[in-house]
């Protein structure tokens, strides 16, 4: 465990040894709490209501936002370019194959059990195939699945943007900056006021969170944001951004309350919480030294899988619990051993095959998936 002296207590971060850091395991400590929490949320009842895991979502998006930013600009920093082509195929070996091989199994269990059509599945599966799964307004048994429709697009437009950018002569960084910028005002300013009432404004709202992911990681990647946020790197203030966001957490239904009721007016203010706890996470102390724990990263690297098997294991843990805290916990059980074999059998050799692709047309170029695995 991290035990500084009282000087380092207080010693921030360099940018060097930030942009020297070739993974951090405390971000896969993050996935971890995110999707456990979202599990306790769907099946923990009235007991784990202060929990707020709904919400956890949106740490998800932040996460992904950061990462595949963070990945592409030092992709570009030691190569000269962002390569499409390899992080379309990464995402494709990544998201894909665990996805439809649940969405799958989904299909076939409720043909058996006589529901395709009357559980809409079968009206939800033109979505689906294609990614648009937070098109569906309505309950299917492969529920959520939505986020990934949200950042499937994502993935499809902003690395896509930062390649346009990266011809700019000059004012790349700037020029990036106020994109994401650009984006996130939008959705506050314009998209916000109108989601309570508007479908495609609420989905909006998680673009934001995803944005200020990004943003956080351009901030983070260039030796004048990072000069400005270095002060919160050091141990006693990433310590006290830590308790400051399980605060926010427990504080995510009075704060709906306050806004009217209206969780999308919560959002934006949740991910940037989530964007300084990030920051605490890849700086060095006790909120790295917890997230980066074996129990975590075992979870957080099962994730993904976990996120979305649960549906499935809540199948086999309903027949004998009840919706509360016990239920919880057995569905999250259940989903990790779905998942470790997910990422065993299906998982690994997915993203292993996706590497020898990339590696037969450029065999020197080392994997830029080191930073702890965008979802």
């Amino acid at each position: 465990m991290f035990a500084p002296s009282l000087r380092s207590w207080w010693r921030p971060l360099g940018h060097s040894d930030y942009l020297a850091s070739a993974w951090f395991p405390g971000l896969t400590g993050v996935r971890a709490l995110a999707a456990v929490a979202v599990v306790f949320f769907h099946y923990g009842g009235p007991v784990v209501d202060r929990l707020q895991g709904w919400i956890a979502v949106q740490l998800f998006f932040v996460l992904s936002g950061f990462l595949i930013t963070t990945l592409a600009l030092r992709e570009e920093a030691r190569d000269g370019r962002i390569s499409l082509r390899g992080f379309y195929l990464r995402r494709v070996f990544r998201i894909m194959p665990v996805y439809f091989l649940l969405l799958a199994l989904t299909t076939v269990a409720v043909m058996i059990g006589g529901t395709y059509q009357s559980s809409r599945l079968a009206d939800a599966m033109p979505y689906y195939l294609v990614f648009g799964n937070e098109l569906v307004d309505f309950n299917t048994p492969y529920p959520t699945s939505w986020s990934l429709g949200v950042e499937e697009k994502f993935y499809l437009v902003w690395p896509a943007l930062l390649v346009l950018t990266s011809f700019a002569r000059s004012g790349k960084t700037a020029l990036r900056l106020l994109l994401g910028a650009s984006a996130v005002v939008g959705v506050v300013v314009f998209a916000l006021p109108l989601a309570p009432s508007h479908t495609w404004a609420s989905l909006s709202v998680h673009y934001c969170s995803l944005v200020i992911g990004c943003l956080l990681a351009m901030t983070l990647h260039h030796p004048r944001g990072f000069a400005l946020i270095r002060p919160l790197t050091s141990p006693a203030v990433a310590t006290v951004i830590g308790c400051g966001f399980v605060v926010l957490q427990f504080s995510v239904g009075p704060l709906a309350k306050a806004l009217g009721g209206h969780w999308q007016f919560v959002v934006p203010v949740y991910a940037a919480g989530s964007a300084l706890l990030l920051v605490a996470v890849v700086s060095p102390g006790p909120v790295r030294a917890l997230l980066s724990c074996r129990p975590m990263t075992f979870v957080g690297d099962r994730s993904y899988a976990l996120y979305l098997a649960q549906t499935g294991a809540a199948g086999v843990t309903g027949w004998l619990l009840p919706s509360g805290l016990a239920k919880a916990a057995a569905t999250t059980g259940v989903a990790l051993v779905f998942a470790c074999a997910l990422r065993r059998w299906v998982e690994q050799p997915a993203i292993s095959y996706g590497r020898k692709v990339l590696e037969r047309r450029a065999p020197a170029e080392p994997p830029v998936e080191a930073a702890a695995g965008a979802r």
